[in-house]
């Protein structure tokens, strides 16, 4: 009987020493590319449309030597033409290990039981957790050690913003993200968040009004208010927003030469404007370039291929 393979399904799945490892070995990796996955395959499995995850995974797989396979949302059908479970066994068959792009995080991590692989969460409505270790690896090549430095997240409570301060506050950084009533973080994060920061050193607060997170903030971070499938909320979105946008006025009250942070894709002009995204200190393409390294980090780590890797 083989071991269970490990998954990433969520952010609270690392722990902090591993985040850092994460890490070191996309530094390692980026710096040096080298052909660690020879022979391995990706399963690229997306129910939602994307370009940097699926484009990343992708050829994060190439520059290390393996290959991917990309299922587009009409052929994968999972839960609707086919059992996630019987999609699970069958994908593991044919593959090293998996990229997840869905919809809730039970679609995951019931996809991740019965398989018998590795599972990566490429994004749901709950967790990112490749980003975040994306973002970290760029505020760690800005700052050096991120512990000690602050970070403001404001915006909507979505999976990159609870990725990212359970993320942030693993690695002792203090950590404030302000949302308007009613669309804070889940209980949950905010517990996680919160007790990984007093382990850390670090500190987390949970606000409402935004000037407040971004005061003296070292980076300033937003996302766009209305995510894939809440599109019928948009209107209704912006009005509860109209005060969070990442502007000239908004980075005023941060640290001089904060860094400007996004996810993509940003809708200019309603939650970041044209002026911030292109600020001397955004560092917003930085982020997407370093999806690349992040999730190829996981894929090494995750194949147990990391010690392989020199330099």
């Amino acid at each position: 009987m083989t071991d269970s393979p490990r998954h990433l399904l969520a952010s609270s799945d690392l722990r902090p020493h591993e985040i850092t490892d994460l890490i070191v070995l996309a530094r390692r990796l980026k710096a040096s590319p080298q052909p660690v996955l020879k022979g391995k395959e990706l399963a690229l499995l997306f129910e939602k449309p994307s370009l940097r995850t699926r484009m990343s995974f992708d050829v994060g797989m190439r520059r290390l030597g393996g290959d991917a396979v990309y299922m587009a949302p009409q052929e994968v059908g999972i839960g609707e033409r086919e059992a996630i479970k019987d999609v699970a066994r069958a994908v593991a068959r044919y593959v090293d290990i998996v990229a997840f792009r869905t919809f809730g995080q039970a679609n995951i991590e019931e996809y991740a039981k019965f398989s018998s692989v590795p599972v990566i969460n490429a994004l749901t409505e709950e967790e990112h957790p490749c980003q975040a270790l994306a973002d970290m690896q760029t505020l760690t090549e800005h700052m050096g050690d991120v512990a000690g430095h602050s970070i403001a997240f404001i915006g909507d409570g979505n999976n990159v913003a609870a990725s990212l301060v359970v993320t942030a506050a693993s690695l002792g950084m203090h950590v404030r993200i302000a949302s308007p009533p009613g669309y804070g973080l889940p209980e949950h994060v905010v517990a996680e968040a919160s007790g990984r920061a007093d382990a850390s050193g670090g500190s987390f607060t949970a606000l409402t009004a935004p000037d407040e997170a971004v005061r003296d903030a070292e980076a300033v971070y937003t996302d766009v208010w209305t995510s894939m499938g809440q599109e019928r909320e948009t209107e209704r979105r912006r009005l509860a927003f109209e005060g969070y946008q990442l502007d000239r006025t908004m980075l005023n009250y941060a640290a001089p030469g904060a860094f400007v942070m996004h996810d993509l894709p940003a809708h200019r002009g309603e939650e970041i404007t044209e002026d911030a995204i292109e600020s001397p200190n955004s560092v917003i393409f930085d982020q997407a370039e370093n999806r690349l390294w992040a999730q190829a980090a996981v894929v090494v780590t995750l194949l147990g291929l990391a010690d392989s890797v020199t330099g």
